[in-house]
């Protein structure tokens, strides 16, 4: 997947580039590659090495590619944040979407990401955790929250009807992941269908409530459910979590120990590389 050949011997630069989210692919362990620019570098080839991150002071927003001082909800330009139908609050909270409404920023938009279906989820990253996606997201939602553990619940219908049963089951169970203690080692493994049933039975008044709000033909749970397990490339688990800033501090420098979610863990700190999409960053390696 274009990923560059690693260079050894010394400090060598290797590329720079505009840095985006992660691409992954679920295999054991989890595969990562980090776009740079026009390049795709191979994360995992970059494990035990001593690696130098430098933020070039430039910012270009991820949508538009316009140069910008500030960078907003993880890539995006201000005028970009105003505008766009990827950044209003519905995103945050699917349960405020207001497609059926007309109102919109971006009907197109809002059609081939809203309108379309999406999978209410069970996952364990830092501990049970409920949460949705589109379904064309199964299983690269799961693996950027640094789940290790995923089983589907229900199938909807739409973006709008997700957040209606994600608040729903919110009421019995949380819906964030601690990413501290997700990066501090893989929780205790569960039993997800003991778990899903438990989660069932006890919101199966409030669930049938939701049921007559979405409709029965538009809230399916997904039977026969397999759970999906991951491994990450983590070669040392951190016992402190300090967390890389290139807002604060341009050089990220350190020994690569490993990959979980969208974070590269390093002897000295993590670096949350989606936070940072959007800037150019010049990459070393020892």
């Amino acid at each position: 997947m274009g990923a560059v050949a690693p260079k050894f011997g010394c400090r060598s630069k290797m590329t720079t580039g505009v840095i985006r989210k992660m691409v992954v692919e679920a295999t054991e362990p989890v595969s990562y590659w980090l776009p740079m620019g026009e390049e795709r570098l191979e994360v995992q080839s970059l494990l035990g090495s001593q690696i130098t991150l430098e933020f070039t002071g430039q910012i270009y927003c991820i949508e538009c590619g316009r140069k910008t001082t500030k960078s907003f909800n993880q890539g995006y330009c201000f005028p970009c944040l105003r505008s766009l139908a990827a950044c209003d609050m519905c995103i945050v909270k699917p349960e405020l979407c207001h497609y059926d409404q007309g109102t919109c920023r971006e009907p197109a938009w809002g059609e081939s990401h809203c309108m379309r279906p999406h999978v209410v989820y069970l996952a364990n990253s830092s501990g049970l955790k409920v949460g949705i996606t589109r379904a064309s997201q199964v299983p690269t939602r799961w693996i950027d929250q640094g789940a290790v553990q995923a089983l589907p619940l229900y199938e909807v219908d739409s973006r709008l009807q997700s957040g209606w049963l994600e608040v729903t089951l919110k009421r019995y169970i949380g819906d964030r992941t601690d990413w501290r203690a997700m990066l501090k080692g893989d929780p205790s493994q569960l039993d997800l269908l003991v778990e899903r049933d438990r989660l069932l039975d006890q919101a199966s008044v409030d669930l049938a409530e939701c049921q007559l709000k979405i409709g029965s033909a538009s809230m399916r749970l997904v039977d026969g459910a397999e759970e999906a397990r991951f491994k990450y490339p983590v070669l040392v688990y951190p016992e402190k979590i300090k967390a890389h800033n290139f807002d604060k501090k341009a050089r990220v420098e350190g020994c690569l120990q490993g990959v979980k979610g969208q974070y590269m863990i390093f002897d000295t700190g993590v670096l949350n590389v989606r936070k940072f999409a959007g800037y150019e960053v010049d990459l070393q390696r020892d």
